[in-house]
C-alpha cells in the first residue's frame, strides 16, 4: 500500500531540515546532529538511574517500587554507529511504563571507533550481568527478556542464539538479520524512505571496519546461523515496517524460527518506514507498535501463578 500520510509528512519534515545524506558525513557529525534534536522526556517513572552493567554503561528504568519485576535488556538502534541511552530514553521509558517491567538500556560500544565485535561483546556482557544481578535491581532473574530495534535487534538476536542467559522473550523491531542485503524489500525501498541502501552500506562498512567478521558471519547476519543456534531462541515478536529495506529479512528470521518450533509472531505495519517505532510523537502506528511490544512483554514475563496448597488432613 502507499506510504501513510503521516509517515510522508514526517519524511517531508526530515527533508526540510536539509541534512546531508548520511553516507557523505562522518559518524561524529551525524551523532552531533541527532543529539541536538533529542526530544525531552514525556514519561515519568518511579526510578531511572545509570548503572555499570559489568563494565558496560547502562540505564535502569523501573516503573514501580515493586520487587521481582520482569526485566527487558534493551539494545538501541543506529546501525552500530549511532544511538545512545539518550536517543532512546523516551522509548525505554514508554516500554517500562506500558509493560510494568523494568528496562535496562545498554550503551554498547559504537563503530567505527570500536568496530565488530566490540558492541556485540558488550551486549553479551550486559545481558549476563543483568541475569546475575537481577535481584539487586529489584527484578526476577527468571523473568528476563531481551530486545532492540534495527542494529540493536541484530545484537539481541545473536545473544539469544547462545542460549545464555535464559530469556523468556525476545523483541526484534525491524531487525538487521542479513547484512548481505539483496532481498526484494532492499531493492524496492532502497531510496526515498529514510533508510537507504547507501546508508546501510555506510553502517555495515563502519561496523566491520576492524577487519574482523564479514557479512556472511552469523554473528553479523544472524539469519545465516545454524538451525541448532536458532532453535534455542525464546518466543519472539518481530515488528516490521512495510516500506523498509529491512522488512523481508526480519520476516524471514521469524519464518526460520517458526520452522524450528520457536513461537514467533510477526506484525507488519503497512505504510510505515524504518524508524517509526521511535517516532510515536509523530506517528500513531509508532505508538501502537510500542503498545503492542509492551503488552507482549508483559504477557511473556508475567509472574507464574502461585502454587496451590493442598491439605492432607
Amino acid at each position: 500500500m502507499p506510504i501513510h500520510p503521516r509517515a510522508q509528512a514526517l519524511l517531508e519534515l526530515i527533508e526540510s531540515l536539509g541534512d546531508p545524506p548520511i553516507e557523505t558525513s562522518t559518524p561524529e557529525a551525524v551523532r552531533a546532529l541527532r543529539n541536538s534534536r533529542i526530544r525531552p522526556p514525556t514519561v515519568s517513572l518511579d526510578e531511572i538511574r545509570d548503572v555499570d552493567a559489568g563494565g558496560v554503561p547502562a540505564r535502569l528504568y523501573r516503573p514501580s517500587a515493586e520487587q521481582g519485576l520482569g526485566l527487558l535488556v534493551y539494545l538501541h538502534g543506529g546501525g552500530w554507529v549511532l544511538g545512545s541511552l539518550d536517543t532512546h530514553d523516551n522509548l525505554a521509558r514508554s516500554l517500562a511504563d506500558e509493560s510494568g517491567c523494568a528496562v535496562l538500556s545498554v550503551a554498547y560500544r559504537l563503530a567505527p571507533e570500536q568496530p565488530f565485535p566490540s558492541g556485540l561483546e558488550d551486549a553479551f556482557t550486559a545481558a549476563r550481568w543483568a541475569h546475575a544481578n537481577a535481584r539487586a535491581l529489584g527484578c526476577d532473574p527468571g523473568r528476563l527478556a531481551i530486545g532492540g530495534d534495527s542494529a540493536g535487534a541484530n545484537l539481541a538476536a545473536v545473544v539469544t542464539q547462545s542460549g545464555s542467559p535464559p530469556f523468556r522473550f525476545q523483541l526484534l523491531v525491524y531487525p538487521v538479520t542479513d547484512a548481505r542485503g539483496g532481498s526484494a524489500s532492499h531493492e524496492a525501498y532502497k531510496e526515498g524512505y529514510w533508510l537507504t541502501e547507501a546508508a546501510m552500506d555506510w553502517f555495515v562498512d563502519h561496523y566491520l571496519a576492524g577487519g574482523d567478521g564479514s557479512i556472511d558471519d552469523p554473528r553479523v547476519s544472524p539469519l545465516l546461523a545454524s538451525d541448532e543456534a536458532l532453535a534455542v531462541s525464546p518466543p519472539t515478536l518481530v515488528i516490521t515496517a512495510e516500506l523498509d529495506p529491512l522488512r523481508d529479512e526480519g520476516e524471514a528470521y521469524a519464518a526460520r524460527l517458526r520452522s524450528l518450533g520457536v513461537p514467533a509472531e510477526v506484525t507488519r505495519y503497512d505504510g510505515m518506514i524504518h524508524g517509526f517505532f521511535s517516532f510515536g510523537e509523530f506517528l500513531d502506528d509508532g505508538r501502537r507498535a510500542v503498545a503492542q511490544a509492551a503488552t507482549a512483554l508483559a504477557e511473556a514475563l508475567a509472574a507464574p501463578a502461585p502454587a496451590l496448597q493442598t491439605s492432607t488432613s
